[in-house]
């Protein structure tokens, strides 16, 4: 479903996880947390499947969304693949809540270790104390973590007010300072967008990287120029002095390069955002191994969007095109998009993963590590464009 491009994109809003048992009270909690029934409340256990998204402005944490998961404790077949599910939530969370509600503590603490793993801030909350004394399961959780954890009741709202300072208090302070041009431009810098119009761009819409990238340069105070690629050659021409730098379409890279002034600095969305959720410098080393392909090799390319295959698609058409031109028709290209991506990847030699605008820096930055620990090389659509056409040392990378 698209989002409201007056709201904030779920990409970029703070994720905020709820972990525990079956009937834990996850679901309650939530729901008194944000004083709203987000997610279905039941005495049995293993109500909450699949986990629950829901994007919320919370204050004093701004726009978040909210996950529901399925309790980590769920069996049974159909259990491991709800199980499943709330690790992929894991690996998206930025802000983990652990709710705890007995003094079995073994599967709660596992999940500590995990997020503590992923630097992901954790919070431990107690609840159900309306029926019970949380006190000494509190203190058992501050022995093995040191974490003093909220002692509350999601029936009848006790301690509910705690919530969200404490989780106010362990966002990093540098949350959400990263942005999409980093130091490139600066107020009063003349950037020129060319944004060719394909058709994976409704009538009326542009797509998100551009909408957000547009809306970054107008907040730095730039002064902003967008044309469709047939139109570059006459707004260069109508321009006093080049402008400071040139972002494009990682499509039309090659033809940018040959037609741009020579003091201005040339990127793409791809790479702008391939540094701005994920991890640039792993990219770049990533790319030499496009070089070392053969016919016999096998690329898995990652895209996170998850609409129907177009005839132009850049990464179902575009680089397996471009890679077989110059490796062979034999190459081995399989593509996966949305969530689906395989834990097991030594049977790739390169991974090709999209900006993953749709996905927020801490999920994509799990990709990254799975790809790092089984010594798999991995790089960025607009890297492995830049690169099949020869311009990859001449674009600008952003720091």
């Amino acid at each position: 479903m698209a989002e409201n491009l007056n709201q904030t994109p779920n990409a970029n809003r703070l994720h905020i996880g709820f972990f525990g048992k079956r009937n834990s009270g996850k679901s309650s909690l939530i729901n008194q947390f944000v004083c709203q029934e987000v997610s279905i409340v039941s005495d049995y256990a293993g109500t909450t499947t699949d986990p629950v998204y829901k994007a919320m402005e919370i204050n004093p944490l701004g726009a978040c969304v909210i996950i529901d998961t399925a309790g980590f404790d769920d069996v049974g077949e159909l259990g491991e693949i709800r199980v499943e599910k709330t690790k992929l939530a894991a690996e998206k969370t930025e802000l983990a809540v652990i709710v705890c509600s007995d003094t079995e503590l073994s599967g709660e603490l596992n999940w500590y270790t995990y997020f503590k793993k992923k630097n992901t801030p954790v919070l431990f909350v107690v609840n159900k104390v309306d029926v019970q004394d949380g006190a000494g399961i509190a203190e058992a959780i501050q022995n093995e973590t040191g974490l003093s954890p909220l002692l509350v009741s999601a029936k009848t709202g006790q301690g509910i007010e705690q919530l969200k300072p404490a989780l106010a208090r362990l966002l990093p302070e540098d949350y959400g300072a990263k942005d999409i041009t980093g130091s490139l431009v600066q107020q009063g810098d003349l950037v020129l967008l060319v944004m060719p119009q394909d058709i994976q761009a409704p009538k009326g819409r542009l797509i998100l990287p551009q909408v957000q990238t547009i809306r970054e340069l107008l907040d730095k105070k730039a002064l902003v120029m967008s044309v469709t690629t047939d139109q570059l050659d006459a707004a260069l021409a109508s321009l006093q002095s080049p402008p400071k730098l040139i972002i494009t379409d990682s499509q039309v890279f090659r033809y940018v390069y040959e037609r741009k002034p020579q003091k201005s600095l040339l990127t793409s969305f791809s790479v702008l955002f391939a540094a701005h959720k994920g991890d640039i410098q792993y990219y770049l080393e990533g790319a030499k191994a496009i070089g070392k392909l053969t016919e016999s090799s096998k690329v898995l390319i990652a895209e996170c969007c998850t609409h129907a295959p177009l005839s132009e698609d850049i990464g179902r058409v575009k680089i397996p095109n471009l890679l077989r031109k110059r490796f062979g028709q034999g190459l081995d290209i399989q593509m996966v998009s949305g969530t689906d991506f395989p834990q097991d990847l030594t049977p790739y030699d390169l991974i090709i993963q999209c900006g993953a605008c749709m996905f927020n820096r801490k999920y994509v930055l799990s990709r990254i590590d799975r790809a790092k620990k089984q010594d798999i090389p991995m790089t960025n659509y607009g890297v492995t464009i830049a690169y099949l056409t020869g311009i990859l040392d001449d674009i600008t990378i952003p720091e």
